[in-house]
């Protein structure tokens, strides 16, 4: 896998064919749609207005991840309910609902019907993500999709990643979206930013693998400092900074972190040693190709199993299917 090969994908982004689809994502998809009012920057000064909480880039970035790998990019997150994809586990963490209604209840006020919520999930995730980082993390969104009308906790449960994973299964995992290794890698950059809690950690401190030992494959000092955070025989369950570098950035420090032995998730750290990634975590880490590359995964990810065209539909709400009229 060349880190370079994703160079070269980048400059085929702007018109992104989903498979099985009719039509397909385009950049400035709504230019000339919304009478008169520029839907890109109208997301944009909203996630802006609450980047007083830098917490809300992790926040935009893991909406958008968990959306696209359940039934793809179709906003099938947002919907509320028993038993959608809100409730299951991994989504009980998920933040950022309110910037996407307050994005969604601004737009429908200027052209109703016309923005999707999954098109506002993606545009509001790279305007964070170019909070975090600088505009060297700018990049165009291709946009279209349609929001979908389906959302199932089990489906959330089958198909989101876990904080475990070999690299191996996490390759796996993403390339049953239509991801490469590559792509595997660069978007698990996106842990730069956020926090995971202990008891994501704590069999990897006292007990790996049944050895009543820690893994040997994180760095002692790292050892220490967590379990500090998180007592063997504790119930709390504390946040614990996933990038302890530089946390509130959106950075290559990552990848720097997990070659020291640094990762925070086994996953992480896995992606560090294994023969199937660790020499694009290398390149990454060493070089200054992060910002274009994450870029690039971005928008492949983003255009995974998309509803276009008349497929879905466009809600008037992003927590509710619309209504059928007879």
């Amino acid at each position: 896998m060349a880190v370079a090969s994703a160079a070269l994908a980048l400059l085929f982004l702007f018109a992104v064919a989903p498979s099985g689809s009719r039509g397909a994502l385009q950049v400035g998809f709504y230019k000339g749609k919304c009478n008169g009012t520029d839907v890109e920057s109208t997301v944009k000064s909203i996630v802006a207005a609450r980047f007083s909480d830098r917490t809300i880039v992790p926040a935009l970035l893991r909406l958008h991840f968990h959306d696209c790998f359940v039934r793809g990019c179709d906003a099938s997150i947002l919907l509320g309910g028993n038993g959608t994809e809100k409730t299951a586990a991994p989504n009980l963490s998920v933040r950022g609902y309110d910037i996407i209604d307050q994005a969604k209840s601004a737009l429908e006020s200027k052209c109703p019907g016309v923005v999707s919520c999954a098109d506002i999930i993606a545009i509001a995730a790279r305007d964070a993500v170019v909070l975090g980082g600088g505009s060297q993390y700018n990049y165009s969104v291709p946009t279209g999709r349609r929001d979908g009308n389906v959302s199932l906790a089990s489906e959330a449960l089958r198909n989101l990643p876990g904080a475990s994973f070999s690299a191996s299964q996490a390759i796996a995992a993403f390339k049953a979206k239509g991801l490469s290794a590559s792509d595997t890698v660069l978007l698990l950059g996106a842990h730069t930013v956020g926090v995971t809690h202990c008891s994501f950690v704590r069999s990897r401190l006292y007990n790996y693998n049944g050895s009543g030992k820690a893994d040997p494959a994180m760095d002692p000092a790292l050892v220490s400092k967590l379990k500090s955070r998180c007592p063997q025989n504790s119930t709390a369950n504390n946040f614990i900074l996933l990038d302890q570098a530089t946390p509130l950035a959106v950075d290559n420090s990552y990848y720097k972190q997990i070659l020291a032995k640094k990762g925070i998730l086994k996953v992480d750290q896995n992606i560090a040693v294994d023969g199937l990634t660790n020499s694009t975590v290398k390149s990454l880490a060493s070089g200054s190709s992060f910002p274009t590359l994450f870029a690039g995964a971005m928008v492949r990810m983003g255009a995974v199993q998309v509803l276009t065209g008349n497929q879905g539909q466009i809600r008037k709400s992003c927590r509710a299917v619309n209504k059928l009229i007879n």
